[in-house]
């Protein structure tokens, strides 16, 4: 079986050859920009999940930035986490961006001009959840850049009671892998891929985390990410 990182070393490794990435490079140890991501977020938008959700959590690396647009362009609330999880969540309302300036505002550049942090307490309900991603299988098994943020993203978001919803990914169908990803207990699986050419229901047979799984969190990591302490001291003190 391969390891975690030789899979996603594959995939970046794979995009790069066929050319089927795009700025910013290089692709690796990060969450590929990929050629055909607007057709991805096109799919997603299509969805009655998409349609009927009014708070729209979307990762903050550029492959999903045309997804973060077009949520304020359908007039829903979005919610980004920030890079590293050092200030916990922004949220963007579509009254707070003017017309024409929807794409600019959900830029990892600006979004702190447009939107808001906001405290865990004040965390909208989550209709939606969009994750980037590296590697997936089509069971569901997904890799990310190997950080964890979106195991932890989801595991703050389920402690601070918000109902289990679906998943999704978009991703370049050479993304796509036959490996046996191993998993891990606290790792977030996918309810749906979209690609540059089809969507896909994953119908995942494994169960997402709960809640954060706090003997896998270190003192360390609680002083890079204040927001697992603030979720600590809520929760437990």
């Amino acid at each position: 079986m391969k390891t975690k990182d030789e899979i996603r070393h594959k995939v970046w490794n794979t995009l790069t050859e066929e050319k089927n990435g795009r700025f910013p490079f290089p692709l690796t140890n990060r969450i590929p920009n990929f050629k055909g991501a607007e057709k991805a977020a096109k799919l997603v938008a299509a969805m009655d999940v998409y349609k009927n959700a009014k708070v729209v959590k979307v990762n903050p690396d550029s492959p999903q930035l045309p997804l973060r647009h077009q949520v304020i362009l359908d007039g829903k609330t979005l919610l980004v986490p920030t890079p590293r999880l050092k200030a916990g969540f922004i949220m963007v309302k579509p009254e707070w961006v003017p017309p024409g300036e929807e794409r600019k505002a959900v830029s990892l550049t600006n979004i702190k001009s447009y939107g808001k942090l906001i405290a865990l307490t004040d965390i909208p309900s989550i209709d939606l959840i969009v994750v980037g991603s590296v590697a997936i299988h089509k069971d569901g098994r997904r890799l990310g850049k190997g950080e964890g943020y979106a195991d932890r993203e989801y595991g703050i978001l389920r402690e601070m009671g918000n109902p289990p919803v679906p998943i999704i990914t978009t991703i370049h169908s050479s993304q796509l892998v036959d490996d046996d990803i191993p998993r891990d207990p606290f790792d977030l699986t996918v309810d749906w891929i979209a690609t540059e050419q089809e969507l896909i229901e994953t119908n995942s047979p494994y169960e997402k985390p709960n809640g954060i799984m706090w003997e896998h969190v270190t003192d360390e990591e609680r002083i890079e990410m204040p927001v697992l302490q603030e979720l600590w001291n809520l929760k437990y003190k």
